[in-house]
């Protein structure tokens, strides 16, 4: 692997830090991409070191999110779907997991980093038959966020809300809670939130997460499973509810139920 990762955007690239280690490259790495430095590597390493549970943690939460986008767009009839906190592109990204079931689906990919934004406008192609839009915003800024994506999608009409490890980047917890419902209050009636987050299950873990939080990236909060359940109240949860995410609708069951992790998310409509 090199330490030259090819960035399609000159500007983007101008912008790149790579002194210090960065949250959508560490994920990427653990997820088996290209998209990294040697600091991001070296962070993501130390990590696994304290926590070695990560990397599995990371490819379930990207299995839970291609489940639930197939549930979605599939028997629940979703053609729409506003993913905040895109991350770096990688397999099966949830335009193509939609677009796979329904290639009319619209799909609108929300980031703040120019990085995350540049690689997603040149690597992530729509079907003909839908689109895919990406925005540069704030979660902090949810009203920003609607009005960015109403240019690509109807909000008179069910969309999917993806929060996928995200939340835990805002500090305080009421004020995560606050957005997340400012968001959903945006929606029609029919619409989803899909959500997941780290949760404080695992001694290791909190430690890895303390020495993470201590290196100069962007903080992390792990929650515990109740905290991320609250974030779907008012809502009505498809079963299985709030689990872990190995455990959401899994694939296969013939050797019984995947081991757990410790990254807690669900799926809930609208009413």
């Amino acid at each position: 692997m090199t330490d030259e990762p090819s960035y399609p955007d000159a500007a983007a690239r101008a912008q790149i830090d790579i002194s210090v280690p960065h949250s959508a490259r560490i994920w990427n790495y653990w997820l088996g991409g290209k998209d990294n430095y040697e600091v991001d590597r070296v962070a993501g390493d130390a990590f696994r070191d304290v926590f070695p549970g990560i990397v599995d943690g990371a490819r379930a939460a990207r299995y839970f999110l291609a489940r639930a986008v197939r549930v979605l767009a599939g028997e629940a009839g979703v053609r729409q779907f506003l993913d905040i906190g895109t991350g770096l592109p990688n397999v099966d990204n949830t335009h193509e997991i939609a677009q796979r079931v329904a290639p009319e689906s619209r799909i609108v990919y929300v980031d703040n980093d120019p990085l995350v934004l540049a690689h997603a406008r040149a690597l992530l192609v729509s079907s003909p038959e839908g689109e895919a839009g990406y925005i540069h915003a704030d979660l902090y800024e949810p009203d920003g966020i609607v009005a960015g994506a109403s240019e690509t999608l109807d909000f008179e009409k069910p969309v999917a809300l993806m929060l996928m490890g995200i939340l835990g980047h805002i500090e305080d917890y009421e004020q995560a809670r606050a957005i997340v419902k400012q968001l959903v209050d945006a929606l029609p009636s029919g619409s989803y939130l899909v959500h997941y987050d780290s949760t404080n299950t695992s001694q290791e873990y909190v430690e890895a997460i303390g020495r993470y939080n201590g290196g100069g990236s962007v903080p992390y909060i792990l929650r515990s499973p109740e905290e991320i359940a609250r974030f779907f109240d008012g809502l009505e949860l498809l079963e299985p509810g709030v689990v872990s995410c190995s455990r959401w609708r899994p694939d296969a069951l013939a050797f019984g139920l995947p081991a757990e992790v410790h990254q807690y998310g669900g799926v809930a409509r609208k009413v």
